[in-house]
């Protein structure tokens, strides 16, 4: 397995708790801080890549930036993803074919 793939199965079956006082729970810290932590590689890499050094107030602006922005990006990742899944349950749900189909699901007891 590769550690990727071991990372987010971890993350996947870790338990959610709430950060005490905060109103904030565990699985989204650790979204927000994987996100920053992505964040500063991609953008070190690309420099590497292109061959520009970074100087250290560069990088302090670098881990500042990824730091204000980690917990409102997590925010908008979990909101997608239970979007989706709420669009996904209404499209499986099946729909009542006949009018007597939907009756019988408002009332059970008349059938």
């Amino acid at each position: 397995m590769r550690l990727a793939e071991w990372v987010r199965e971890a993350l996947l079956a870790a338990p959610v708790e709430p950060v005490a006082g905060s109103g904030v729970d565990s699985g989204e810290v650790a979204l927000a801080e994987v996100l920053a932590l992505r964040s500063l590689l991609l953008n070190l890499h690309f420099r590497a890549a292109k061959g520009e050094p970074v100087a250290e107030a560069e990088m302090r602006g670098l881990i500042e930036r990824a730091d204000e922005t980690k917990m409102q990006r997590a925010r908008e990742r979990l909101e997608a993803v239970q979007s989706a899944a709420r669009a996904m349950a209404r499209t499986t749900e099946p729909e009542p074919e006949t009018a007597s189909e939907m009756a019988a699901e408002t009332n059970p007891e008349e059938e």
